[in-house]
């Protein structure tokens, strides 16, 4: 039986996802405010989070990021009543799977979590410990990045952004391609979602950011990564 955390502060909310949770046969744990979270998770080890994001003291960015400092694996669904742009990439920039917004419709929140839990990885095993190729060195297992000898400081999608187009050097990906593979494609969101994060890997990758050597645009395509 699957194993979910809760964390809400709004009590009537958090009761009524329990419910509808349990209705489905998932087991429950819940949590009012972000340090009863953290202590929880340490604990009880959920399968998966839904996590609200505004919460007084340690609100859910703050979870989040606590996290996945050391567990990237266990999946986190946000609940948020903010929707714009950078508020939602903000939260998956920290490594969040998916997101939704209140008031919350509990048939599409069973949707989601059901969804985020097949799309948890179980073949990690498999997967080779490092990509290399030109100066550019990717650690799988610790998550690492090194341009020559210098460490790169990756966000949680970014790493898994550059990992997805790594593994595959000058192939040309579409958008809805990495949108599918970086953020699965149960994920109800916007594409344009990879922009953001491929300027954010410039600016850390590039040695001019405005005119890219390696991480490439195909116009009217989408993206393709090479490296000399």
């Amino acid at each position: 039986m699957k194993k979910i955390l809760i964390v809400d502060d709004e009590v009537d909310i958090a009761s009524s996802i329990q419910y509808v949770l349990r209705q489905e046969g998932f087991q429950t744990v819940l949590a009012h405010d972000g340090v009863k979270a953290i202590s929880l998770i340490d604990a009880e080890k959920p399968d998966l989070i839904i996590l609200d994001l505004m919460m007084p003291g340690i609100d859910g960015y703050e979870v989040c990021r606590r996290v996945r400092s050391n567990d990237q694996k266990t999946p986190i669904l946000m609940l948020t009543a903010r929707t714009s742009e950078i508020d939602t990439v903000v939260g998956l920039e920290l490594g969040a799977n998916d997101y939704i917004a209140k008031p919350v419709r509990l048939r599409e929140l069973v949707a989601r979590v059901k969804a985020n839990l097949r799309a948890t990885p179980g073949k990690q095993a498999q997967a080779p410990r490092n990509i290399r190729f030109g100066e550019l060195l990717i650690d799988l297992d610790s998550r690492t990045v090194k341009v020559g000898t210098q460490l790169v400081d990756l966000t949680f999608k970014e790493f898994e952004l550059l990992v997805a187009m790594a593994k595959q050097p000058n192939r040309v990906f579409t958008r809805d391609q990495l949108f599918a593979q970086v953020w699965g494609s149960d994920f109800l969101g916007e594409s344009r979602t990879v922009d953001v994060h491929i300027r954010y890997l410039r600016e850390k990758l590039e040695t001019d950011p405005s005119h890219p050597k390696h991480i490439l645009t195909v116009r009217g395509v989408g993206y393709r990564l090479q490296w000399d």
